[in-house]
């Protein structure tokens, strides 16, 4: 083809003008090259492509990087001869590979379609959570789709966190991440001189491949596993959770002022007056929120009182980036990863009593019946006029006579009336049909060594409650405001039950004498008038789990879905703007529209997935270490008995939840009586084929605990039997505990 010609089929690129506004010297689009190969039919060699769209000498490196990049997104693909194909004629599949600690692992398509089964062969080509093009090649003999790795798109994996092992000389790093099950070689040059068992953090130098494994080199050293707090240093790596503040973070943080200055509030609206109050557990150091409730007649004036951190984190400066990149504040048991430096978190945005600050103020008028009448939002100052916790608050309502409410007699009455509203709110709650899941959170205790000391459920009082209903209504008059005012925000959603758990939840409850209203669709009044059908029954808990399993996780999405756990038609995140980063762009969103602008921080629905990963990605780091600190506390406990619950049943054995002791184990199913046991997912329990013995979701049992793997983060327990004397029933655990 001639360059005359070669030039004119690259003037055809109908992108070219996009392009041309975009680079200083344009080359032909990502869709035109596509349309060109297809147009071929055929593989094309490189220098092929050069002259098919004339790409100059001085163009030839461009040209390659976007190649290079069509590669990794799987767009097009180079074959053995290093000729480049269009994807889609290929057959192959692109995906995320998800590996197994047995070795195996799947494809997680991109499409949607169904896994593809990866044999522990497949996976020494490649990591967990790198993406890959596969063929697939048939069927496994357990019939699962089978794949083969052609082709490493993205490796996801550059540096990890685990143990070093020293066998015969060899250094190889074990990953903490069990999805990872290939070794990573260490050379004794790249060692640090780390020693036999410590944790250590490794950079990925040599990816692995069909004829080598990984080989990295290490670059920081942890110290030994058991060391005190060393589990939450493992988990801020193994999770990639941003830990550490820049440099530049430090310095600009160092700027901030010590107080509120006063030409900051000069045109704000003075609430100082206000006997505004914040409320929160004994140990927290950043106070979000403070309330006050004032009665009108029969009608309710709430302000809810928010620390106004889009005042000094402004988009796209360095703080608000790290903050984004952060998504949340994490919260571990004695230590929190904050999403603002603390001279924010804990101090200039924090409403520390007695200190003027800055906030933005939700005021809502309500109806007699809770009904919100009115709202209004608007930026002050203010000033905490003590910090509250849940227990003296519950302590003060209860006792209204008692040390701690003569302690803040000037406060009572303020509380007693905002307990009134609650009251209110609770009765519609009630109505609205909200569902109310009664679930048990736990508190861990330490000794000066760091270690569990016990672990105790925490006391849900009526000033929890309080303070949440208080939340919600705020939450709801932000989601409302932004609504009518057309401004686009990130929205807490959280969708229908899926039509397939409806029919699993119907088919269960079935068995139980029990129906869920609502025909084909369910909504939540309909699960919360359920809900108190079986609260006085002996297997509650067994229904209200499944019913909990049944739901939806919530996320975050511009999306106006509503929410369906707390019946609300639209609902978003205001409250928390110092652990939040969405409930920052909810008040940078609210002040827009109080100033006649429009908010775009850009694509909001990119937005919701971040916020909704990094949210996920707390609690998946927050678990492993609660996981851990309780294998910890339970290793010196072998050989004793417990009572507990059956929490899970799957096709492998059951997991037992312990009576007050708060810690979860797995009684595998070899470990059942001697038969063939099947796994019902449908009726959640395990059948044996010649026995009929069925262990159900819910049922107690008496186990012994028999192993605990600290490196696994699992604990095995065995059935235990109860032991008879002088012709009353005893219990192993009964016995045990009386010692």
């Amino acid at each position: 083809m001639s360059n005359k010609k070669s030039q004119q089929l690259r003037d055809l690129d109908p992108y070219h003008q996009r392009e041309k506004e975009r680079y200083e010297h344009p080359l032909p689009s990502r869709e035109y090259i596509l349309e060109i190969l297809k147009q071929q039919g055929i593989p094309v060699p490189e220098r092929t492509l050069y002259k098919l769209l004339s790409i100059k000498k001085n163009e030839q490196i461009l040209f390659g990087r976007r190649l290079s990049a069509m590669m990794r997104v799987g767009q097009i693909f180079r074959n053995r001869k290093d000729d480049i194909c269009v994807m889609e004629k290929l057959d192959l599949i692109k995906g995320v590979i998800q590996g197994h600690p047995d070795g195996f692992g799947f494809l997680i398509p991109d499409d949607g379609s169904p896994d593809l089964y990866l044999s522990a062969k497949e996976m020494h080509k490649a990591l967990h959570g790198d993406r890959v093009l596969v063929r697939e090649i048939g069927l496994d003999r357990r019939g699962r789709r089978e794949a083969t790795i052609v082709e490493v798109l993205e490796y996801s994996n550059t540096k990890l966190v685990g143990r070093l092992h020293i066998d015969h000389g060899i250094m190889l790093v074990a990953a903490e991440n069990k999805r990872i099950s290939q070794d990573i070689l260490i050379a004794k040059e790249n060692s640090l001189k780390a020693k036999e068992g410590q944790v250590v953090m490794v950079e990925i130098i040599q990816q692995p491949s069909k004829q080598a494994q990984p080989i990295g080199k290490i670059i920081e050293v942890l110290g030994n596993y058991t060391a005190p707090g060393m589990e939450i240093e493992i988990a801020l790596r193994k999770h990639d959770l941003p830990h550490i503040f820049s440099s530049e973070i430090e310095k600009l943080s160092a700027k901030f002022p010590k107080n509120v200055l006063k030409k900051e509030s000069g045109e704000r609206k003075d609430i100082c007056h206000l006997p505004l109050v914040t409320i929160d557990g004994e140990t927290a150091r950043d106070f979000d929120d403070a309330v006050y409730c004032q009665q009108e007649g029969k009608e309710y004036r709430l302000y809810v009182a928010i620390a106004d951190v889009s005042h000094y984190v402004k988009p796209n400066d360095v703080i608000d980036l790290e903050a984004l990149n952060r998504g949340n504040s994490v919260y571990f048991p004695r230590r929190v990863i904050p999403m603002l430096p603390e001279v924010l978190s804990n101090e200039l945005c924090s409403l520390n009593p007695n200190k003027k600050r800055l906030c933005m103020v939700c005021e809502i008028e309500f109806e007699a019946n809770g009904n919100i009448r009115d709202y209004l939002f608007y930026q002050a100052v203010m000033n905490s006029h003590a910090r509250l916790t849940y227990t003296k608050v519950a302590d003060m309502l209860a006792h209204p006579q008692g040390l701690e409410a003569k302690l803040h007699a000037a406060l009572l009455p303020h509380l007693q009336i905002l307990y009134k509203l609650f009251k209110v709110l609770l009765k519609a709650r009630k109505k609205r049909g909200a569902i109310d899941f009664e679930t048990i959170e736990t508190q861990m205790f330490f000794n000066d060594q760091g270690k569990i000391e016990k672990i105790e459920p925490v006391q849900r009082t009526e000033a929890h409650r309080l303070i949440e209903e208080c939340m919600l209504a705020a939450n709801v008059c932000a989601a409302d405001f932004l609504q009518k005012h057309e401004q686009t925000t990130l929205y807490r959603i959280h969708e229908d039950p899926s039509p397939e758990k409806i029919i699993a939840l119907r088919n269960f409850l079935k068995e139980f004498g029990i129906q869920l209203g609502g025909k084909n669709k369910p909504n939540a009044k309909d699960y919360a008038q359920t809900l108190l059908k079986i609260y006085d029954r002996p297997d509650a808990q067994l229904l209200q789990t499944v019913m909990l399993r049944s739901l939806q996780q919530a996320v975050y999405s511009p999306d106006i879905t509503g929410h369906f756990g707390l019946a609300y038609e639209s609902y978003t995140h205001f409250t928390s703007p110092i652990r939040r980063y969405p409930d920052l762009l909810v008040h940078r969103a609210i002040k827009a529209v109080l100033n006649g602008n429009n908010y775009h921080p850009g694509d909001w629905h990119e937005l919701g997935k971040h916020c909704s990963m990094t949210e996920r990605r707390a609690d998946d780091a927050t678990r492993d270490v609660e996981s851990w600190l309780k294998c910890f506390y339970m290793q010196d406990k072998i050989g004793e008995c417990f009572d507990g619950v059956i929490s899970s049943v799957t096709g492998f054995g059951l997991f037992v939840a312990l009576d007050n002791v708060y810690v979860e184990g797995l009684v595998h199913i070899s470990e059942l009586p001697s038969d063939y046991f099947h796994f019902d997912a449908t009726k959640h329990l395990l059948l044996g084929e010649r026995s009929g013995k069925q262990y159900r979701l819910g049922d107690r049992l008496l186990v012994k605990l028999v192993r605990v793997d600290l490196e696994t983060s699992k604990i095995d327990f065995v059935l235990a039997e109860p032991v008879k004397k002088s012709g009353r029933s005893k219990t192993k655990a009964s016995s045990q505990n009386k010692k």
